[in-house]
């Protein structure tokens, strides 16, 4: 018996009104989406396709002008506090500390029970002995662990992240990528995550949604069945990068310009940096 999806987008799509003279935007057009309870999902496609302007109308903070989102059977009507978004851009209070960071979202439980889910979470995301750290002491990995933490601590239904991996350098990138696929394993919660990145959707995803040129719609989705750690070398493995390039519209064979005025990238890590991820 299968279970009815998490997360089901019908039929949805978005126009921006026409301004004076001008024609009407349409953003995202009649897209159709199911994620599973406990599924790590990526959404990927070329730069202004719409992947953060679905996420926000999935999130609830954006509204869609046609079709629907369900979360759980019910429609969306805005955020919810079961539902946790991880942004773009750094989301941690500068002036508090590490592990007033993490219990922000669980200020109204018993003492005894924060301090127990602040223990437990700064140990799953390896900050130990930074607890009484300020985040302008850290860096930019352990701040996005930090963030991490405190998505985890209220333990909600759904984590929802936006590149939260964007700004990161290459090493700390690979070592985030595969620390978030650990706690994934030990935590299961349903992850919809948006990247550019094609090598960080297929290390992390179970399915890789690619969205269209806008406006935006589902063009194909990608099963990644393969085991956790991943061989970043191995021939299934880039076979699946490949195919999701080629669905965009990308080769190998393109130059680095073309990549960047697509807003993809594609890292090619050597072997010894990838098989430490």
């Amino acid at each position: 018996m299968v279970s009815a999806p998490v997360i089901s987008v019908r039929d949805l799509g978005l126009t921006f009104p026409a301004k004076k003279g001008a024609e009407p935007i349409v953003v995202l057009r009649s897209i159709s989406l199911e994620i599973a309870a406990g599924e790590f999902v990526c959404i990927v496609g070329p730069s202004g396709c719409g992947k953060t302007t679905l996420l926000n109308i999935i999130t609830g903070f954006l509204k869609q002008s046609a079709g629907e989102v369900l979360v759980q059977g019910a429609p969306v009507k805005g955020p919810d506090p079961r539902r946790i978004f991880v942004f773009q851009d750094n989301g941690v209070f500068p002036w508090l500390t590490v592990e007033q960071n993490i219990e922000f979202g669980i200020a109204r439980r018993p003492s005894a029970e924060r301090r127990e889910i602040v223990h437990r979470y700064v140990q799953l995301v390896g900050l130990t002995g930074f607890e009484k750290a300020y985040p302008r002491e850290l860096s930019g990995g352990m701040r996005q662990r930090v963030e991490i933490a405190r998505a985890l601590a209220p333990n909600p239904e759904i984590i929802y992240m936006d590149e939260p991996f964007g700004a990161l350098d290459f090493i700390t990138r690979l070592k985030m990528r595969a620390d978030l696929t650990r706690i994934w394993q030990e935590e299961k919660k349903t992850i919809l995550f948006v990247t550019h990145d094609i090598e960080e959707s297929v290390q992390l995803a179970d399915r890789v949604v690619i969205l269209s040129s806008r406006p935006g719609s589902v063009r194909k989705q990608v099963r990644i069945d393969l085991p956790r750690p991943r061989d970043l070398d191995s021939p299934e493995y880039l076979d699946l990068r490949d195919e999701i390039l080629h669905t965009i519209g990308m080769s190998l064979g393109v130059g680095a310009g073309e990549e960047e005025s697509a807003g993809l990238s594609l890292e090619r890590p050597n072997r010894t940096v990838a098989q430490s991820s």
